[in-house]
């Protein structure tokens, strides 16, 4: 690596904190690693949650990319799920929720969208099924994948050292303090997703309630109006994982 290389690498990597997937019998969590050397250069991308904004967090997305070993120009579009592509259409499937019953009241401004890998389809994937065995249907999954979206980018984020927004982990962020459980519990996809819609249907009227109300009352998060922004994709991810 070039000196000019590893000024421009530095100059962008230095904030991040080191990081890779650890994987457990039971969940993959994104933790803190030791620090990778190249070239000389002591630096290590990593997945972290940055704190909500009203746009995709673009430096946590490359730094998970790297911390995953992949980029975006290098990924392979296997679906259009994992690349993010619109799917808005009618589909012939049986048994699968309309586009009436995931956006009911339509979205709300501008919308993102990223490509998604087998981690995150099979966050996402638990979630849904946690939407099922809660019965808060099909409307409360699009809501808990796009809270996920927002808060992690669908990654199921351990503790970040002093990068952490508090003591904030898992697919939804959510803080032991807070009372939503043990590091262990809600680092767990499919406890976290559980304990988020049991939230959810504490919410009196939430099925009425535009998705980034709803989500904004069981988040209680310095950028409410963030989560609209994922209600297109997270739709399109629920059709096609129900």
């Amino acid at each position: 690596m070039t000196t000019e290389r590893a000024t421009i690498v530095k100059a962008s990597f230095t904030r991040w904190l080191p990081a890779i997937a650890k994987t457990t019998n039971r969940r993959t969590v994104l933790t803190i690693s030791g620090v990778a050397v190249l070239g000389g250069l002591a630096f290590g991308p990593t997945a972290v949650a940055a704190p909500v904004t009203t746009g995709p967090h673009t430096g946590a997305v490359a730094a998970i990319d790297l911390a995953t070993g992949k980029t975006r120009e290098a990924a392979t579009a296997e679906s259009a799920l994992t690349t993010g592509e619109d799917t808005a259409k009618p589909t012939p499937s049986t048994g699968k929720p309309s586009r009436d019953e995931l956006i009911p009241h339509g979205v709300e401004g501008a919308q993102s969208r990223i490509p998604l890998d087998h981690a995150q389809v099979a966050n996402a994937r638990a979630i849904v099924e946690a939407a099922k065995e809660s019965g808060v249907g099909e409307r409360g999954a699009v809501i808990g994948v796009a809270t996920s979206l927002q808060e992690s980018k669908l990654y199921n984020l351990g503790h970040l050292g002093a990068y952490n927004d508090h003591d904030s982990q898992g697919l939804f962020q959510q803080r032991p303090s807070s009372g939503w459980g043990s590091p262990d519990q809600i680092t767990d996809p499919e406890y976290a997703s559980k304990a988020f819609f049991g939230a959810l249907k504490n919410v009196g009227g939430w099925r009425e309630l535009p998705l980034t109300a709803a989500a904004q009352t069981v988040q209680v998060s310095a950028y409410p109006y963030a989560y609209a922004q994922w209600e297109e994709q997270a739709a399109d991810i629920v059709t096609q994982l129900w």
